[in-house]
This record gives C-alpha cells, sequence and structure tokens, in this order.
C-alpha cells in the first residue's frame, strides 16, 4: 500500500499552503483531447468538481477556460472558506453542498445537456487534517470525529460501540492493518474502562499493540487512522456511486480525471475504467469468458500519472498520489460489476 496523504502534512508547518495535486498533469491531461495542440488546446464547456475542498481544481478549470464549473463537498466547511474568492467569478462558478456520489443530479439541475468533465480528488483533504477538532490526524490532538461532514456518527460513536470482529474488519480491510486483530482487542479492552473521545487516546491503543517505527517508516497509527476514516465516511461506497454517477453526467466526449491517494482507491478506479472501457481481463481456462462491453469510457491515460520531482519539491503532499483520466464515449451509462472492482470485502459484504 501506498503511502496515505494523512502521514505526509504532520512534516510541514500548519501554515504550509494548501496545494491541488497532479493539477498542472490534469489539466494538460484533459485540454490535450479538448483541442487542437497546435492551435492551443484549452478547456472549455461545463465542468463538475466533485470534491471542492480548496477549490484548486475548479479555479485550475475556470483559469484555463472552463465556461462553467459547479463545485461539489459534502463539508459545509469549505464553502464558508471560500467565500471570500468564489464571488469574484459570477455564473461561472455553482457551489453545491452534497455528495458526489448524487453529482448526476446536481448536474442535472444546473446543466441538463450534460458535463464536459468531472474532476473527483479523493480522500481527506489537507485542511481537514490541518483542523485537530476534526479529529483526522494522529499528530493532533482533538475530538474523534473524522467526519467529512457534519451528519452521521463519529469514529468514537463507532469504535465505541462496534463489535471487535467488526473494527478488526474494517482495520484489515481498509488499512490493511496485519495487527488488526490486536489493535480491534484493545480497543474494546480499553472502551471498557473509558470510551474513546481523543485522537491520542486512539493513537495510543495502536501504539501499545504496535513496535516503536524504526527511521523513515510511517507512524503506527496511518493505518488505522485511515481505516476508520473510510469506514465512518463510506468512502468506497461513494467513490462507486460517484464514478457511475460521473458516467451517467457527462455528455459523449466529456471527461472523467480521478487523483487517488493510496493503492485501494487507485486499484478500483483502476478496474472501474478498464471495465467500462471494454478493457476488462477476460475469463481463463477455468473460468467463464465475460460478457462483452460496449465500451462507455476510452482511456486517456493508459498507466497512471504520478507526480514528477518539481511537484514533489513543492508538494511532499503529493508523493502517493496518482492520476487517470477517461473519455466519454455515446454508449449508454450502466454499472460496474462490483465483484470485479477490488472492493474492501466489507463493501462487498454490505456492512454500511
Amino acid at each position: 500500500m501506498t503511502d496515505t496523504p494523512e502521514t505526509a502534512p504532520e512534516n510541514l508547518p500548519d501554515n504550509a499552503p494548501h496545494v491541488p495535486v497532479l493539477l498542472r498533469p490534469l489539466l494538460k491531461a484533459v485540454a490535450r483531447v479538448s483541442g487542437d495542440a497546435q492551435a492551443g488546446a484549452s478547456i472549455s464547456g461545463a465542468w463538475l468538481d466533485g470534491t471542492f475542498g480548496a477549490g484548486g481544481y475548479s479555479r485550475g478549470l475556470l483559469a484555463e477556460g472552463a465556461d462553467l464549473v459547479i463545485g461539489v463537498d459534502r463539508d459545509p466547511m469549505v464553502f464558508r472558506m471560500a467565500a471570500d474568492w468564489a464571488g469574484a467569478y459570477g455564473d461561472r462558478l455553482r457551489l453545491v453542498e452534497g455528495t458526489f456520489s448524487h453529482l448526476d443530479d446536481y448536474a442535472a439541475e444546473i446543466c441538463p445537456e450534460g458535463l464536459d468533465g468531472v474532476v473527483l480528488d479523493l480522500g481527506v483533504s489537507s485542511m481537514q487534517l490541518d483542523m485537530a477538532e476534526r479529529g483526522f490526524s494522529f499528530m493532533r490532538d482533538g475530538p474523534l470525529d473524522m467526519r467529512m461532514s457534519d451528519k452521521g456518527p463519529s469514529a468514537a460513536d463507532l469504535l465505541n460501540s462496534a463489535e471487535e470482529g467488526t473494527i478488526a474488519d474494517i482495520l484489515f480491510h481498509y488499512g490493511e492493518e496485519r495487527a488488526a486483530r490486536r489493535i480491534a482487542r484493545k480497543i474494546v479492552e480499553l472502551r471498557a474502562v473509558q470510551p474513546f473521545e481523543t485522537t491520542f487516546q486512539l493513537v495510543k491503543a495502536v501504539e501499545r499493540c504496535l513496535p516503536r517505527p524504526k527511521p523513515g517508516q510511517s507512524h503506527p497509527a496511518t493505518r488505522s487512522f485511515q481505516a476508520i476514516r473510510i469506514w465512518v465516511n463510506d468512502e468506497f461506497g461513494q467513490l462507486i456511486e460517484g464514478l457511475e454517477a460521473a458516467e451517467r453526467a457527462l455528455k459523449p466526449g466529456g471527461q472523467l480525471a480521478v487523483v487517488t491517494f493510496h493503492s485501494l482507491e487507485d486499484r478500483v478506479v483502476k478496474r472501474f475504467l478498464q471495465a467500462r472501457a471494454g478493457q476488462e481481463a477476460q475469463g481463463s481456462r477455468y473460468a467463464p469468458m465475460r460478457a462483452e462491453v460496449t465500451p462507455a469510457f476510452t482511456l486517456v491515460t493508459r498507466k497512471a500519472v504520478a507526480p514528477d520531482e518539481e511537484e514533489l519539491a513543492v508538494n511532499p503532499r503529493a508523493r502517493s498520489a496518482k492520476l487517470r483520466v477517461a473519455r466519454r464515449t455515446d454508449a449508454p451509462a450502466g454499472r460496474a460489476d462490483r465483484a470485479t472492482l477490488g472492493l474492501p470485502a466489507p463493501v462487498l459484504k454490505g456492512d454500511f
């Protein structure tokens, strides 16, 4: 598993800028197929930024010529933070509080003729990590929350009520934590004495189950915090529904650009795009052949695009990021076979 974005900010000062990851290669990739390179490729039409955050991708798209950007985020905080600059774009920027799993509904209301592009930047934002009161960071003590919105149960609610086996499954499948059962057992043992309320309580519980890290190794709580955050926010359920919603919302020729931050996410995005592009691996001699799919996408990036040395020097948070881009065909929208996407087991079992 690659490093997750929650490991990098801990080495940066609290006032480190919130830099949109892989913005330059993303803009280059989507412009290359939307214009004549010799005449100067550009970005145009209506786009939806499904993970608005600090607005970096939205502003990048608008700067490159997008006529309209719909900024969607489930976190109401981001819109309060954008209040001092968003108005300068007038009707070119429309902001919607909601989840990107419903992005086709938002697009239909604002742009019924269809979208020219959708951008998704997955995972937790650097802003959320940097705010101790949000409970995402294992290096900052605060309420054990981890909700990307202000709705639903918090991480503390879940950890204080879930069965030991469920906690172990989440840690293993969502965080690839080898000591999942040991950590789950310790959580249940400690919560019987005192309920979990803060991030540092969880950090100490994990640290008691794992050896002290060697120089250069990630913090022992990295995988556990990733797993619990994914669990709290149903991130994989949102991801699949969001990818399918993008397929429904994009007009023929429209583009889908997805930035991931760990191998579990990237695996799902890669397999989804391959499957919907008709490039899913066929059955072996021991398995039945899969039904032929009319491609709903063509792959713009055959391999994931990683940050270059220049970007890493400016923004260490980008080190595990990967970008994939695909272009919509005129085939009818459909659904991916979830059993083939490499989803972590708890999602397939319907634990949410």
